[in-house]
């Protein structure tokens, strides 16, 4: 392993900011990993991990070591005539396994193809689209604690998923590499094409009875549609999490706004997609020097090049106090701030 200092972070985010790390180090499998994380000489050292980059906007330099794991792997562990249990690297590339799963027929995570970052960032995200999410197939998560060096093997209900939540952001944030995940997916899976624009995109695709490819194309062609690439633009996806407000809320303000979408979560709760809010705001397309929202998708804040990262922070909360100001609905932001 080669600790190199002052190292340029900028090709490792996805918003293609510049920020610098005081150290940094890659760390290609659980043995190197382990290692630095209990050598003596960068034990008081303060550590950052940071995965793809996919999820994060710099606002500065970051004055630690910054440990990038690449650790890598699909290992199929076990099977029966409905499905199969695969252990993967968290290194691995999101929309790589996906579309090794989608090759080998098998179902489950289709509805996720094309999202940015890496297995190990997924399950701390607890990471969805078109209604499915990471916790429908995830068994178990492994880390390694950055204290100690331990290993540990998190069921998914020691994984605590939310909403785009998971315990590793909350009470066991910061203190745990996520090394890798074992996946349970189904060899006679149920396709889920209800949510969104997915059926309509399949009927223009031509294509009545979808498969696993099927639905995953259409996800991928409904995604390149509505957001940009982050190799030609700056962006880390979604910025915001769509709010989930009471029912009683949700039918005092489709009384004044009768196009606002919704989607029921449970009796007391609907799901409002910030996307619309934030369009309604009036902030699509809306540009600042080199920084703004994206002209196809309001959720998405964009760097168009050299953009600085506080510039962006300082949109997102005139997007938040708009937002407020004109539904009375807080946004929350999905990126994580450093």
């Amino acid at each position: 392993m080669q600790i190199q200092s002052n190292f340029s972070l900028r090709h490792l985010n996805t918003f293609g900011l510049e920020s610098e790390a005081r150290y940094f180090v890659e760390a290609r499998s659980i043995e190197e990993l382990t290692e630095i994380l209990l050598d003596p000489v960068w034990k008081q050292t303060a550590k950052f991990i940071l995965g793809g980059g996919s999820n994060v906007l710099f606002t500065r330099n970051v004055d630690a070591l910054v440990i990038h794991p690449v650790i890598k792997g699909i290992e199929k562990i076990k099977e029966d005539d409905d499905r199969v249990w695969l252990k993967v690297g968290g290194g691995e590339v999101w929309h790589d396994f996906v579309m090794h799963c989608v090759e080998n027929n098998y179902g489950g995570i289709e509805n996720l193809s094309l999202i940015p970052g890496t297995v190990g960032a997924a399950p701390m995200q607890n990471i969805g689209a078109y209604g499915v999410e990471i916790k429908d197939v995830i068994e178990s998560v492994e880390g390694v604690s950055i204290q100690n060096g331990q290993k540990r093997t998190f069921s998914k209900e020691e994984c605590q998923f939310g909403y785009r939540e998971s315990v590793f952001k909350r009470a066991l944030k910061d203190q745990y590499v996520i090394t890798g995940a074992t996946f349970v997916l189904s060899k006679n899976p149920v396709l889920n094409v209800g949510y969104g624009d997915v059926k309509k995109t399949l009927e223009e695709m031509n294509v009545a009875s979808p498969t696993i490819r099927d639905v995953s194309d259409a996800i991928i062609k409904i995604r390149q549609s509505k957001l940009p690439d982050p190799a030609q633009i700056g962006n880390a996806g979604s910025f915001f999490k769509n709010p989930e407000i009471p029912s009683g809320q949700y039918a005092e303000l489709k009384e004044t706004f009768a196009e606002m979408p919704g989607y029921v979560v449970s009796a007391e709760k609907v799901k409002v997609p910030a996307g619309w809010l934030i369009e309604q705001a009036g902030w699509k397309g809306y540009r600042r020097g080199a920084i703004g929202v994206h002209e196809r998708q309001a959720l998405v804040l964009v760097n168009y090049g050299g953009g600085n990262g506080n510039d962006i922070k300082a949109l997102a909360e005139e997007i938040k106090a708009s937002v407020s100001v004109k539904f009375g609905i807080d946004l929350n932001a999905e990126v994580n701030f450093i």
